[in-house]
């Protein structure tokens, strides 16, 4: 009798695992896929301006965030103001990767400064700016727009 076959009143009793192998090489998919989609950032009020660039999506960055009422995040963990020098040393400075910062709009001016405090006191030079793209400017309270 060859490999498989049946013997007179009895089964098989290996098991088959190429269905299983399948199935899961199918989910591994799905996941590598979809795992990127899942971390978007904080939701943030972000300023609007005219010229934007994309944001990089290597893994060498991390965006510092700045919502409404004050708290700061590194990606998606929060971390405690007398924490931010030390944790920017560590997770950007030493593992040189580039800083974004956003800020809600909302945000005093006093905060995101002291924030930018830490990141210059932390070592690290090079920094940019999160912001949203906008269609144009509002006229400033008081002043008319020009006319052409």
């Amino acid at each position: 009798m060859g490999a498989g076959t049946y013997k007179r009143g009895g089964y098989v009793a290996e098991i088959n695992v190429t269905p299983f192998v399948d199935v899961m090489l199918v989910l591994l998919v799905i996941f590598m896929v979809t795992a990127p989609m899942m971390s978007e950032g904080l939701e943030v009020d972000l300023p609007k301006t005219r010229h934007v660039e994309v944001l990089p999506t290597e893994s060498e960055n991390m965006v510092m965030t700045v919502k409404r009422d004050g708290t700061i995040y590194l990606d998606e963990y929060q971390v405690l103001r007398e924490e931010l020098q030390e944790k920017l040393r560590l997770l950007v400075k030493e593992k040189n990767k580039t800083l974004f910062l956003q800020a809600d709009r909302e945000v005093p001016y006093g905060v995101v400064v002291d924030a930018m405090a830490s990141i210059k006191e932390a070592g690290i030079e090079k920094m940019g700016v999160v912001a949203q793209r906008g269609e144009a400017d509002p006229p400033a309270k008081g002043k008319e727009p020009r006319k052409k």
